[in-house]
């Protein structure tokens, strides 16, 4: 049993590599592993992004796996972003991860869900360099259950 799940989960991140790789629109894309999948207030996760085209317009999204053993329907962040001329703006953010009856928004293998939600679309960076992303949880808990990863996506437009 535990080879073929082996198995079967090297054949995802196989498939999982290959579109990802395919894909030309992708600036920049990480995830970060949360630590025994609790997320501390305290433990802000931090991403730097290489924007070099300052004219097409781009799409940012958040991505979150949970388990389905997470508590809460939703999950609130504080994402603050800083741009290479040291200008920042800090926004708080929910994704909602369940609808009203409980069902998972996202998609789901076993007993990971994941979601991809975008936090700003169709923007233009003004400046080339590096754009720091910096995202902890704002939930009303120090210690946020069941939460997998945490990762940033950055993409050109297609419109």
């Amino acid at each position: 049993m535990k080879n073929k799940l082996l198995k079967y989960t090297g054949i995802i991140a196989i498939i999982y590599m290959f579109i990802t790789s395919c894909d030309k629109a992708v600036v920049y894309e990480q995830y970060f592993k949360i630590p025994g999948n609790t997320w501390n207030n305290k433990n802000i996760i931090h991403f730097n992004v290489n924007i070099a085209d300052t004219i097409s317009p781009h799409n940012i999204y958040i991505d979150i796996r949970n388990r389905s053993q997470y508590f809460y329907s939703n999950i609130f962040m504080f994402i603050t972003t800083y741009a290479p001329n040291g200008e920042f703006v800090r926004d708080t953010f929910e994704i909602t991860l369940a609808d009203d009856k409980g069902k998972w928004l996202g998609t789901g293998i076993g007993n990971v869900w994941s979601s991809q939600v975008p936090f700003h679309k169709n923007i233009k960076f003004p400046y080339r360099g590096i754009y720091m992303f910096d995202i902890e949880q704002a939930m009303w808990v120090e210690d946020l259950a069941h939460i997998v990863d945490v990762g940033l996506r950055v993409e050109k437009s297609t419109k």
